[in-house]
């Protein structure tokens, strides 16, 4: 039987969305009775995700010297939250419930299966982003949705945002620094597929 651990899976998160998560993962450590002391200071989180972000903004003017610095304090801040995974694994011993309490994923979470597979990407100009899905044989058109801050608890939620005929779609007119998500289905002769997975993006 495969013992449930924390996922990494944050590692490969965008860098804004990592700043996002690992303050999430520092609000739910608060007087969580779960995990009283743990490994790594909440303080010393704290700070090291406050210098990412700050790294990250200075390194939008596109220097390399602050573009390397970013870099070096992501793989630091990156250090820091495995070091409270291993240390959430080893306080959890394996409980599903013990783990979520800590803001980390749990490696058993059901993986959600799609007809499309979808990638989000800055869009040609601020306040865009391009919809890169992959072509589904026989679509004649792709219908487009996002949802702005959160992942609908219905469909009712989701948001019409764009109709094509291509897999590709660039969508303007967003608020820049907002989370968004977005997902992608196909019109073809046996009807509309699966809508992908929700892929967040944060527009810039």
């Amino acid at each position: 039987m495969k013992i449930i651990q924390t996922k990494l899976d944050f590692i490969q998160y965008p860098l804004i969305e990592k700043v996002i998560f690992y303050r999430n993962v520092i609000a739910k450590f608060k007087g969580n009775p779960h995990f009283p002391v743990p490994d790594i200071s909440l303080s010393d989180a704290s700070a090291a995700v406050d210098a990412l972000e700050r790294a990250i903004i200075a390194a939008r003017d596109g220097g390399r010297t602050r573009i390397s610095e970013m870099h070096d304090q992501e793989k630091l801040t990156d250090t820091l939250f495995r070091n409270l995974a291993a240390y959430v694994n080893r306080i959890a011993a394996g409980d599903e419930t013990t783990i979520l309490s800590s803001g980390f994923h749990e490696s058993k979470q059901p993986t959600y299966k799609s007809k499309a597979i979808l990638i989000m990407v800055d869009g040609t100009h601020s306040g865009s982003v391009i919809f890169k899905g992959k072509a589904i044989p026989r679509a004649g058109a792709y219908l487009y949705q996002m949802a702005k801050g959160a992942i609908p608890l219905t469909e009712d939620g989701w948001i019409l945002c764009g109709v094509s005929t291509r897999a590709e779609f660039e969508l303007s007119g967003l608020d820049v620094m907002c989370l968004y998500y977005f997902r992608i289905a196909a019109i073809t002769p046996d009807g509309l597929t699966d809508y992908s997975e929700p892929v967040s993006k944060i527009v810039v």
